[in-house]
């Protein structure tokens, strides 16, 4: 019963072949080899953005911090919602590798950043010319810190608005695949043509061993992207072995098949869990992220149980809250152990 998060279980064993496959002989190095030639056209036909260039690197974070560094200058505003993963979870890294940029935090529903309050944040931002930060960038998350997602007309209404102020645009997709599920939309429209310029394209927490894309839809910025890369200490030298992983994941849809899995999990577990007398949705349950809160006692019946999952700080009331996630290889026998405990 293990909902710590989607990045703690293992790896499924098409990837674990296609690293074995990949171990075999000698290939080009930092990117040159045949198999990410392959994982960037798959993803250019994925995408239907035949012009789009694609990176890879190791982590989130450094996929959203090196995006963000490309798209933001030093003295620039990165707008985001206040607890986005690039304000509570990566250390400053933004800031770090945009040379200074500003996080500009945004409060919303259900983890959500609302179009008005997107448009209250640009109006006052910038406003002493000079002397203030200026408007950088719009980051968005999908799926959201909330568990919640995006709709692609929701992130268009909120990137016409960043793009009337001359603003780029990003997506933290860690769990793009789960959102896409949930949603039911392409990866086009939940992108590009939603407005998105820069796609930080998750696989660690859909299976992966560690190994995200940045995709950045107007290769304009590419070679810059490709410097701070470098520079930043991010370019592997046995690239291949990032590329072999990324190229299992998007063969025969394994990527989707993964997230539909982890969303069926997700769902079971919320449905459960509000069906119960003592115990509440905190949050909408849209993919494999569960919030929810219940009766003082349950947090000590599911510990000793054996369930591991985000202990969070307890409501104002004295009930207890809690994050859960699902995971690729979540089963229904880990979730129905795990009502059974709450429920007592």
């Amino acid at each position: 019963m293990f909902f710590a998060s989607d990045n703690t279980s293992g790896v499924p064993s098409e990837i674990m072949a296609a690293l074995t496959r990949a171990n075999e002989g000698y290939a080009r190095s930092y990117g040159a080899d045949d198999i990410m030639a392959r994982v960037t056209a798959r993803i250019r036909a994925l995408f239907d953005a035949p012009d789009a260039a694609v990176h890879l690197v190791a982590t989130g974070t450094a996929a959203n911090a090196l995006a963000l560094a490309t798209l933001t200058p030093p003295w620039g505003a990165i707008f985001c919602h206040r607890h986005a993963h690039i304000a509570e979870d990566e250390c400053g890294a933004p800031e770090f590798f945009a040379g200074g940029a500003k996080l500009a935090l945004i409060d919303g529903p259900h983890g959500k950043i609302t179009p008005d309050a997107l448009t209250e944040s640009l109006a006052t931002t910038g406003a002493s010319g000079v002397h203030g930060v200026q408007r950088g960038a719009l980051s968005l998350t999908n799926v959201t810190e909330a568990g919640t997602c995006y709709t692609p007309a929701e992130i268009a209404a909120l990137t016409a608005i960043a793009k009337s102020h001359g603003l780029p645009c990003h997506l933290d997709g860690a769990r793009f695949a789960n959102a896409l599920i949930a949603t039911g939309a392409t990866p086009a429209e939940m992108t590009w043509k939603a407005g998105i310029d820069a796609l930080s394209f998750g696989g660690t927490k859909n299976g992966l061993l560690g190994v995200e894309a940045v995709i950045l839809f107007d290769p304009a910025k590419s070679w810059e992207l490709e410097l701070r890369r470098k520079r930043g200490g991010h370019l592997f030298s046995k690239h291949r072995f990032l590329s072999a992983q990324m190229e299992a994941y998007l063969t025969d849809d394994l990527w989707l098949r993964l997230a539909r899995h982890a969303n069926a999990m997700g769902q079971r577990l919320s449905s459960g869990i509000a069906s119960l007398n003592s115990a509440a949705l905190t949050h909408p349950t849209h993919a494999n992220m569960v919030f929810a809160n219940w009766e003082q006692g349950g947090h000590a019946r599911l510990q000793s149980g054996g369930a591991i999952y985000y202990d969070l700080r307890p409501l104002p009331d004295g009930r207890e809250t809690a994050r859960m996630v699902a995971s690729w290889n979540t089963t229904d026998d880990h979730v129905d152990r795990f009502l059974a405990l709450l429920k007592g």
